[in-house]
């Protein structure tokens, strides 16, 4: 009895084994987890530059005031999601909008350290 048992036991792990490496599957399991995330909606930022002032000169700021920051001009900006680094571009004119252009994508595995 004992046998019997463990035989079927052994079975429903054989089966469960085969739905897991049928690449079908997994597909189908791929495919519905990435259209629950594609309606998620991320804040997408552009950073041109940081500067780190004190208070005493941030209060004296107005119209025409320069603040210098720490990139130089050319370099490549930063895109963030959500504040996680995602990858470098440059400012482009699209009509009247300014807009972005990727012009590199920081690879996932370094961005998954970030997170």
């Amino acid at each position: 009895m004992a046998e019997e048992t463990e035989t079927s036991a052994g079975a429903d792990n054989a089966s469960t084994d085969a739905a897991v490496m049928d690449p079908t599957l997994a597909g189908r399991v791929s495919a519905e987890n990435m259209r629950l995330l594609e309606n998620i909606e991320v804040q997408l930022t552009v950073e041109v530059g940081q500067a780190e002032i004190k208070i005493r000169d941030l209060l004296r700021l107005n119209e025409g005031s320069v603040i210098e920051l720490d990139r130089l001009a050319g370099d490549p900006l930063d895109i963030l999601a959500n504040g996680t680094m995602i990858a470098k571009g440059e400012i482009v004119m699209v009509g009247e909008r300014f807009g972005v252009r990727f012009t590199e994508i920081v690879d996932p595995a370094t961005r998954m350290e970030t997170v």
